[in-house]
């Protein structure tokens, strides 16, 4: 099921630029935000009827009872996470509407082991072998793909981005340093 789901959000991303692409209108941000909605309606249409037909709705009140930290807490966190992560998912599609399915990767591949240094950092989470495993790979994923950037923009000699998209740029999508 884990590498089905890798798979399936491996694919995701680029069928998001394809979208993009063959859309018969203008790309705006009002329907880079429709169609935020419409995933996430459709995902969450989908998870509701897996959790009706497993009977997990049941088993909520009885987690929230006994988490470690309150009720109280347990629904918070829960709200919280997914406001979270819509607000994820969001910026992932901006970042393909105003670049590419590759830069909002190589973001989410930079973010990735942010997330596990501040998890050990701030919430004083172990850090197994495991999880070294996982931050090295990542970070070796991340540099190869940096350097192999570097070359190339030397074999071509033209100073090139590293985030190059091959949609047309967005004027508003610009951000000044």
């Amino acid at each position: 099921m884990t590498v089905g789901a890798a798979a399936l959000y491996g694919f995701i991303l680029p069928l998001v630029e394809l979208t993009y692409k063959k859309a018969k209108q203008e790309i705006s941000y009002g329907l880079v935000l429709e169609i935020q909605a419409v995933m996430c309606l459709f995902a969450t249409a989908f998870s509701t009827i897996g959790m009706l037909v497993n009977n997990d709705f049941k088993v909520i009140p009885k987690e929230a009872r006994e988490f470690v930290l309150g009720e109280t807490k347990y629904y918070t966190i829960a709200i919280m996470s997914a406001i979270v992560w819509q607000c994820f998912y969001l910026g992932v599609i901006g970042i393909i509407f105003c670049s590419s399915s590759l830069a909002s990767g190589i973001v989410i591949a930079v973010l990735l082991p942010v997330t596990e240094i501040l998890a050990v950092i701030f919430y004083q989470e172990s850090f197994h072998a495991e999880k070294g495993v996982a931050l090295a790979l990542s970070l070796w994923g991340l540099l190869s793909y940096f350097c192999g950037e570097i070359k190339q923009s030397k074999i071509n000699k033209p100073a090139l981005h590293l985030f190059q998209s091959e949609m047309p740029s967005v004027p508003n999508c610009q951000i000044s340093v």
